[in-house]
């Protein structure tokens, strides 16, 4: 297998500068650096630039339009030394409001500030992540994931006052108890279930039309990666896996988890599906998922690129989800 840094959000190498957002007079030298720069976002959308999108759209910290933004977030240091800061701009209200939902499948809205330059808008990440360089997919699911937790985030869950954003967004404090509060990141297990031939899918309801993708489900408490993998393939789709395999793993700011792929040797066959949990799965030959990878398949299209199911499953198409796994205890 590849390293995660060849997927989308994968990582990029950047300098993440943990030991200035405790510092005051460096987070200041920062936001006045010449090459600082800022990305606004507007309800979880990054600005972009491009036509079609070819990267972010970073502002000067000066750009007029910015002053209704919340505290700027310190993402880290790009090239060495160039300051990259994100500030939520959900508060701004577009002249011409979305026409339906904003939602991270179907929405293909755009949203254009008037007051910056010319060839940005707000657009939602899924929709353009591939067409990022790696650096600016591994700064946008940090902007987006940690944007998202301070929205979310805004009142201390030990006591219920309201908390306060703190060390350059990376905390939140509470001033009437004192407790501190950290982003979260949620761990997802996505599961290659291999049989003979074929691989698990299945489907969520509300999924865009014959789109199938690997199951997933979150580590509950307590539990580990393989035991996750078992329970989450059994109570979705009645299969029984044995040996488990650890792959490779993705950020995933949807709103903010860690999607840990694994491969799964099935025990079992027949599949009885738990309708709450999923709308529909199926075993698929490789025959098949060749079919639905070049969107000549009926029935099935494959995960979205970027998505770390559409590598691995790639990867299997290839056989070469094989290679060096690291086996977890059965």
């Amino acid at each position: 297998m590849r390293l995660s840094a060849a997927l989308t959000f994968g990582g990029s190498g950047l300098d993440r500068a943990a030991h200035m957002r405790g510092d005051p007079a460096a987070l200041a030298a920062a936001w006045a650096h010449p090459g600082a720069r800022v990305l606004p976002l507007w309800r979880d959308k990054p600005l972009v630039t491009g036509s079609p999108v070819d990267g972010l759209g970073w502002l000067a910290v000066d750009q007029p339009g910015l002053t209704e933004a919340g505290p700027p977030i310190f993402l880290g240091l790009d090239a060495g030394a160039a300051p990259r800061f994100a500030v939520d701009l959900s508060g701004w209200t577009p002249e011409v409001p979305p026409e339906g939902p904003l939602d991270g499948f179907l929405d293909q809205s755009e949203q254009v500030h008037p007051l910056f330059p010319g060839d940005t808008r707000f657009a939602e990440l899924r929709a353009c992540m591939t067409r990022l360089s790696a650096r600016d997919a591994e700064l946008a699911a940090t902007a987006r994931a940690l944007t998202g937790w301070h929205a979310r985030h805004g009142f201390c869950a030990k006591c219920g006052a309201a908390s306060l954003p703190a060390q350059a967004g990376w905390q939140r404090d509470c001033p009437a108890c004192g407790a501190h509060h950290f982003p979260r990141t949620d761990p997802v297990v996505i599961m290659l279930v291999t049989r003979g031939n074929a691989v698990l899918m299945g489907r969520s309801p509300g999924w865009p039309e014959k789109m199938y993708s690997l199951l997933a489900g979150f580590v509950e408490p307590g539990e580990t990666l393989e035991a996750a993998v078992r329970r989450e393939v059994f109570e979705e789709a009645g299969v029984r896996v044995g040996r488990v395999d650890y792959i490779v793993s993705q950020p995933w700011p949807f709103p903010a988890s860690l999607m840990m792929a694994c491969r799964g040797e099935a025990l079992s066959a027949e599949i009885t599906i738990d309708p709450a949990e999923i709308e529909e799965a199926r075993w698929v030959s490789r025959e098949e998922m060749v079919e639905a990878h070049l969107g000549t398949h009926p029935e099935i299209t494959a995960a979205r690129p970027g998505a770390v199911a559409r590598y691995v499953v790639e990867r299997w198409l290839a056989d070469e989800t094989g290679a060096a796994p690291v086996p977890l205890q059965v």
